[in-house]
């Protein structure tokens, strides 16, 4: 179990890692495994826990492993992958992100999201190229998709092409009319253009 001085130095699914208490045989320990390179023991740890996040875990571990021994389901993808590849950047594990990162085009025939799921991620931690990337293999596998649409129009108000910024607005609203996010966001765009 590393020092608690490293504890306070990793990001642990939250913001503040300083009163983190890691139970012996959790999940959280799993993850503890996962970032000191131990995946041997985290798939261990996950198989000793009988829930969802974990059956995730253990496929999870063999993509950071670099094969796949069992496919995740199209829930444990929308439930974890996000947050895990959220996980593995905050904690600078590129290797793994790699390997997650290189799982999408298999991961993409379980859940057609899962471009999605990575582009946002990136964009969350201004990794632009690659949100942009993933937005646009995104797209070419489910273009009637809003969120992904939206998640367009934010990405190119972010880079001051209202025109691209304004074209993917109102996609996402053709597709969901009501969505009131959207219309924020096209208040914002409209408001900028000029």
């Amino acid at each position: 179990m590393p020092s608690d001085n490293k504890i306070n130095n990793i990001f642990f699914f939250y913001n503040d890692s300083s009163n983190l208490q890691i139970k012996p045989n959790s999940i959280e320990h799993a993850y503890l495994a996962v970032l000191d390179n131990d995946l041997h023991s985290a798939r261990k740890l996950f198989a000793r826990i009988d829930s969802p996040r974990a059956k995730w875990g253990k496929v999870f571990v063999s993509i950071l492993k670099g094969h796949m021994q069992n496919f995740p389901t199209y829930f444990q993808i929308r439930n974890f992958f996000e947050i895990d590849l959220e996980f593995l950047l905050k904690n600078e594990k590129i290797d793994y992100v790699e390997n997650l990162l290189g799982s999408l085009e298999y991961l993409v025939n379980i859940n057609q999201e899962v471009y999605k799921f990575a582009a946002r991620v990136m964009y969350e931690n201004n990794l632009y190229s690659a949100a942009l990337n993933y937005m646009e293999k995104s797209k070419e596998v489910y273009y009637n998709d809003p969120e992904l649409h939206f998640m367009f129009a934010r990405f190119f108000l972010n880079v001051y092409n209202y025109i691209e910024a304004e074209y993917y607005i109102n996609e996402c609203l053709k597709l969901l009319p009501d969505y009131y996010p959207a219309h924020l966001l096209k208040s914002q765009i409209d408001g900028m253009k000029f």
